[in-house]
């Protein structure tokens, strides 16, 4: 199968040259040509239209096992089902794709750079899977004041071939960097460069896994067809449970929960895209003013009612995520962090019954926030502690693309 762009100035490729290239040379963004149809949660099943004719189709069903080494369980909590995405080595959703994407990185072999913006969890997924990997090298862009403590200790931990920039900007300002970065032909070739961020199709595609299993789970279990309900951003996770849907799956409506930034929500109330600044929230890996993804899901639907038809979007105040929080602990002992309190909170003012709750990180990586509104500590997982453990380092830098190149040599 080949991946086109979705703005369709640049010639299909195949999986591994998508992967490699992150943008595709228009500034577009790679999409399948089309999506199988697939009843199973079999993750080579699942993937193997996607690598048909790739020099990477041959070891697929290695780089599944090997990328796969953690659980990622359906369990119920209060009136849902929560899709329990944090138990892997950073503690959040992130480490699925991240986890694929470098075991594919490393079967291509060679020397690489691979530079991502994170908003919280995507670089400390990528820096966990790409560590000590030889001949690659990873830089971080982060926003300076956007992220918890417990996540910028994550993003800053690594040393080696881990480099952490912080950023004097928001994550936009960090996206913005990267796409620059990508689309300077100059700055490409030097660095044989890539990203590690959702708009990487490498990052996205094993994603739809976990919405096959979870939701084929759900209809055996209920013998219902599942709503989910989404924290959403960057809409990269979005995009994959879309995709998922697509393909087939038991999947219904598709309910993007939102923090305070409200450039979603208000295209679904509106119509119109209108990209903005972000606002700090209490779900900071959301602070999204401008997201990547939806180039995509506007690409899988230029029909705005069918889009509409599918999909929702539910925006959520900070003072909505303490409740949530609050409530859902001291009702029934369940414990959200922020991100994933929006989509409770969603679910909830959407009378939702039959669905399930995407949990996208670990509250302990939220101490601050968490711990007052429930009144006693987080325990943290075994994995976290570890990387809490280790000393911190990080170079400070301007949002701007000419400050990363003379700190990156």
């Amino acid at each position: 199968m080949l991946l086109r762009s979705t703005r369709a100035g640049a010639p299909p490729v195949g999986f591994s040259a998508a992967m490699e290239r992150g943008l595709a040379p228009d500034g577009g963004l790679y999409v399948p040509e089309q999506l199988p149809q697939i009843d199973s949660d079999d993750p080579v099943r699942l993937l193997e239209p996607f690598f048909a004719g790739d020099p990477l189709a041959p070891e697929l069903p290695d780089i599944c096992s090997e990328a796969g080494s953690f659980p990622l369980p359906l369990a119920l909590r209060g009136r849902h089902a929560v899709l329990e995405l944090f138990h892997g080595p950073t503690a959040a959703f992130k480490d699925v794709g991240a986890q694929f994407l470098a075991q594919c990185v490393r079967r291509r072999g060679g020397e690489r750079s691979i530079l991502v913006a994170t908003s919280g969890d995507t670089g400390s997924a990528v820096a966990a899977a790409f560590h000590e990997m030889p001949g690659v090298r990873v830089g971080i862009l982060f926003p300076r004041d956007g992220v918890s403590a417990r996540q910028r200790h994550q993003l800053t931990c690594w040393g080696g071939n881990v480099t952490a920039f912080s950023v004097s900007g928001t994550f936009d300002d960090c996206q913005r960097i990267l796409k620059e970065a990508l689309s300077d032909r100059t700055f490409t070739a030097a660095h044989n460069l890539t990203t590690a961020n959702s708009v990487n199709i490498a990052r996205l595609l094993p994603q739809v896994g976990y919405y096959a299993t979870a939701s084929l789970t759900f209809r055996q279990q209920r013998d219902a067809t599942p709503d989910v309900v989404i924290p959403s951003g960057n809409l990269g996770n979005a995009t994959a449970c879309l995709w998922a849907k697509r393909m087939g799956l038991p999947i219904g409506r598709v309910v993007l929960a939102t923090n305070a930034n409200r450039t979603i929500s208000d295209y679904f109330a509106t119509g119109r895209w209108e990209p903005r600044a972000a606002r700090r929230t209490l779900a900071n890996a959301m602070d999204v003013g401008n997201p990547s993804n939806m180039e995509r899901i506007l690409d899988l639907y230029p029909n705005s009612a069918a889009l509409r038809d599918d999909v929702t979007a539910v925006s959520v105040t900070d003072a909505e995520i303490e409740r949530t929080i609050r409530e859902e602990f001291a009702e029934g002992g369940n414990l959200f962090d922020p991100h994933t309190a929006t989509a409770v909170r969603a679910a909830h003012d959407l009378g939702l019954t039959n669905c399930i709750v995407v949990a996208t990180a670990h509250p302990a990586k939220f101490d601050a926030i968490v711990e007052p509104l429930i009144g006693q500590a987080v325990a943290v997982p075994p994995a976290l502690a570890t990387l809490l453990a280790r000393p911190t380092e990080s170079l400070d830098i301007e949002a701007n693309l000419d400050e990363l190149a003379r700190a990156w040599r």
